[in-house]
């Protein structure tokens, strides 16, 4: 089986979220938020043998992939076909609470190069974007169906288009013709739509408003918050979870989170006295977001924008670490 999407900061990962107590000699449960293809629980499940995962993937297709790539490991590995917020919010009673989480929150290769779910705008494909062939409303369904408005609001919150009112007003136009059933029609018409000298900057001009699409598609941004808090505290006392992030977007959402549970209390102003037991709920481990070398970088062009921070758990955390946090 060819295996197309490299795992990103994995020598960081290794390095931060190593099983508690090393030279690590004791069983340990890690959970794989973002399963993928299996390229960082590969390398975990190698270098720790005393170590098991529960890998979780909402996308069936390339779950099937990790298992068979992470066959070898027998028992050792275990499944969820899901999104991790359910998985969390309703921690199922068979497995052991872990010691270790990971989330990497980027969009595997596989799904760009692979799917052909319009992911990507280098193929004409169907314009889908959905992970979860079960999801309800496809890229499609925005693009063609969504109020001029609602569609160019979505552009600029989701994928920091400036010229979302722009694009948004040359998708109308042109559905009205016909609805816009693929990836590269829809890049054409935003291509068309934005300044010439907009044209050649360094990305694409129709990446924003992909990268829009996908997320609002997914709800990615409306089921981290949450996802975070509930990972947490199934996370046992000493536990560490790591988080990868590649757009501003989510890492605004981590940071914060993590920086609640960094505080001694997180009480809201108008609650005169402490309710929230006046004691951090984590260690923060990386101060400062750990970021790829320029070697990753050169070798794989998709780690460029990666950010992973990690906590290492004290207690359980309360609703008000919540507060605050970008689309909680």
């Amino acid at each position: 089986m060819e295996i197309v999407h490299k795992p990103v900061l994995l020598k960081e990962c290794l390095q931060y979220l190593t099983p508690i107590g090393e030279p690590y000699e004791n069983h340990a449960v890690m959970i794989d938020s973002t399963l993928g293809e299996g390229g960082h629980t590969f390398n975990f499940l190698s270098k720790y043998p005393n170590l098991t995962v529960i890998g979780l993937d909402a996308d069936k297709v390339i779950q099937a992939r990790a298992k068979e790539r992470l066959s070898v490991f027998g028992q050792r590995i275990h499944f969820f076909n899901g999104w991790f917020n359910d998985f969390y919010d309703n921690y199922p009673a068979e497995y052991e609470k872990p010691d270790l989480i990971l989330f990497d929150l980027g969009i595997s290769v596989f799904h760009y190069e692979k799917s052909s779910r319009g992911f990507s705008f280098r193929y004409d494909e169907k314009l889908d974007m959905r992970l979860n062939e079960n999801s309800d409303k496809s890229a499609a369904d925005l693009v063609n169906d969504l109020p001029e408005d609602k569609l160019a609001d979505l552009i600029y919150l989701y994928g920091e288009e400036k010229l979302s009112r722009r694009i948004a007003a040359a998708i109308v136009r042109e559905r009205a013709g016909g609805r816009i059933e693929s990836s590269k029609a829809l890049a054409q018409i935003i291509w068309d739509a934005v300044p010439a000298n907009y044209r050649y900057g360094q990305i694409h001009p129709a990446t924003r408003t992909f990268q829009a699409l996908r997320i609002a598609v997914n709800s990615e941004l409306k089921r981290l918050p949450g996802a975070l808090h509930a990972a947490f505290n199934d996370l046992k006392v000493g536990g560490k979870m790591g988080v990868i992030t590649f757009h501003s977007l989510e890492d605004r959402i981590v940071k914060n989170y993590f920086r609640n549970l960094g505080k001694k209390c997180v009480c809201p102003p108008e609650v005169a006295i402490c309710r929230c037991g006046g004691k951090e709920c984590a260690e923060i481990l990386t101060r400062k977001p750990v970021c790829p070398s320029e070697e990753e970088i050169k070798d794989n062009s998709p780690s460029r924008s990666a950010k992973l921070r990690v906590v290492r758990k004290i207690k359980d955390a309360t609703e008000f670490h919540l507060e605050g946090v970008l689309g909680y």
